[in-house]
């Protein structure tokens, strides 16, 4: 800047979890809800403008196959969606507090590099560093460290800092 004091400028860090927001489960099937709902809506307007006005029902006009359709989409075909492990209820509750980088909206295992799957500073608390699996998933899911928890915008919050 001519005449002027030159400011450094700090750079964002996108491996930091303070700039990581977790999509959690209820939010991707309400994602999935909504889908379905746009379509029976779709749906519901077009049968508004071909039937009778005096002969209409509410059960002519709604069909929530779409909607159910949408749900078993998700559950059946999504990378997110998997069997509970029940071996044991450790194993059931570890499942359950498990965290995946990989997915829809996600990296994809081919070009998550080597500082995406580090450890990083921001994690410790929120993150247990060592339960990730072995291979191709290393740093890429793991599991919520034991007080962590997702407030209501998706962030990961600890008591600790």
């Amino acid at each position: 800047v001519p005449g002027g004091v030159e400011v450094p400028v700090e750079t964002d860090d996108i491996d930091h979890f303070g700039n990581r927001r977790l999509r959690t489960v209820g939010e991707l099937i309400q994602n999935q809800i909504r889908v379905g709902m746009s379509r029976m809506e779709r749906v519901v307007r077009e049968r508004m403008t071909t039937q009778d006005v005096e002969a209409i029902t509410p059960q002519t006009l709604i069909n929530i196959r779409p909607v159910v359709a949408a749900i078993k989409e998700f559950f059946g075909t999504s990378q997110l969606s998997q069997f509970m492990d029940q071996n044991n209820p450790l194993s059931g509750l570890t499942h359950k507090r498990r965290l995946s980088a990989p997915g829809p909206g996600g990296l994809s295992r081919e070009r998550a590099g080597l500082e995406v799957r580090d450890v990083h500073p921001s994690h410790y608390g929120r993150m247990c560093p060592i339960e990730t699996p072995e291979g191709p998933n290393i740093g890429l899911i793991g599991s919520l460290s034991v007080y962590a928890r997702v407030n209501p915008f998706g962030f990961i919050e600890t008591p600790y800092r």
